[in-house]
């Protein structure tokens, strides 16, 4: 995505991460400025896409760093003061750098900081991550719209692997498949997608590989696209065969998957805890005998990243904030027998759930 053009996306950005600055710091010290390497942060700031970028913003100061190769897309990185760092990186990033300066130490290594710190002479790095991700969090109207573009093409997608068919066709084969389709649109997969059949459906992560889907199978198909810069989430589990196929255990744990997955929808609202949301899920699923078959958390957020904050999970402290996009994705999976999950992306509002953006039918689907 060139940066041209698209200052009004990126409006503002630079600013509230400069306000920020005054309790940024370890104890909600203040910082004289912030060092952004991370590119998925660079990208949320300026719109910029390439390989080697890096910001530093201040009271009154937007300053965009990169190298020869991006000289003239720097350019064009409107409400930034492009500057293009020739020779050493290193010594050109840190030569910049003056007070104390916040930078992601979530993303920069002990030793990249020692190093920065012994070039910029004087100045002082402080540790400070998570600044732009918690920006990140609360989407705006631009944002809303790309990431609905993105779900709404998962959506379509979905209905064309149900016309295009399971059985009797490899987890690789459908994985392939899936890519492909995606990539003829212009988009791209926002991670590997996951299809997963029968006895490979007890592995919340399973790679799809060469196993041959046959009737009576449960087949979990985790996906969605990155479109525009931004990526969508969603998973459904379909049943093979005709109803008189499935057994009774699948059957059983698609309804308590899919009770346990209408119970977390029903928690999200502004205020609300992660650890509480996830709970709500949790709980169904606990008592129906199921507690020790679901052991990862119940969402995440999404945006430029498939994974991002808030997260909905056991010991989350996130407080739900209206504008975000989350994932609810409650799953049971049975060790050598099979397993399931059930997910939507669903839009924070101000009092519950904005949007619903997955409209996949979550009724037990025959194929």
């Amino acid at each position: 995505m060139s940066p041209a053009g698209q200052s009004s996306c990126f409006e503002g950005r630079a600013a509230r991460l400069a306000e920020k600055l005054e309790t940024a710091g370890p104890e909600g010290s203040e910082l004289d400025a912030y060092m952004v390497t991370n590119l998925v942060n660079v990208e949320y700031l300026t719109g910029f896409t390439g390989t080697n970028g890096a910001c530093l913003v201040g009271p009154g100061f937007n300053i965009f760093l990169t190298d020869f190769r991006y000289a003239e897309r720097a350019a064009g990185i409107e409400g930034w003061d492009a500057e293009v760092i020739s020779g050493q990186w290193m010594d050109g990033l840190a030569g910049r750098l003056g007070g104390r300066v916040g930078f992601e130490d979530d993303h920069v290594t002990v030793r990249t900081a020692r190093q920065l710190e012994e070039k910029a002479k004087g100045a002082e790095l402080v540790a400070a991550g998570g600044q732009v991700e918690d920006l990140r969090r609360v989407k705006d109207a631009g944002e809303i719209k790309r990431i609905s573009a993105a779900a709404e093409m998962t959506d379509v997608l979905y209905g064309r692997l149900i016309e295009y068919g399971f059985l009797g066709r490899t987890e690789a084969e459908l994985d392939a498949w899936l890519t492909g389709w995606m990539r003829k649109q212009g988009a791209e997969p926002s991670f590997p997608p996951i299809v997963a059949s029968g006895p490979n459906g007890a592995s919340p992560h399973a790679e799809p590989g060469p196993r041959e889907i046959v009737r009576g199978d449960l087949v979990t198909v985790d996906m969605g696209v990155k479109l525009d810069g931004y990526c969508s989430d969603c998973t459904r589990t379909f049943a093979i065969g005709a109803e008189s196929d499935l057994g009774s255990l699948a059957r059983e744990l698609y309804e308590v998957t899919l009770r346990a997955q209408l119970a977390g929808l029903g928690a999200i609202r502004p205020g609300a805890q992660g650890s509480d949301v996830d709970e709500s899920s949790r709980q169904v699923i606990r008592e129906a005998g199921y507690g020790d078959n679901f052991g990862h958390g119940l969402g995440h957020g999404v945006g430029i990243e498939v994974h991002e904050a808030p997260r909905l999970g056991p010991g989350s402290n996130d407080k739900l904030m209206a504008g975000e996009v989350v994932t609810v994705e409650p799953g049971i999976y049975v060790p050598g027998l099979t397993g399931l999950r059930i997910e939507d992306l669903v839009m924070v509002g101000p009092e519950g759930i904005g949007r619903n953006l997955s409209s996949v039918s979550k009724e037990l689907t025959f194929v």
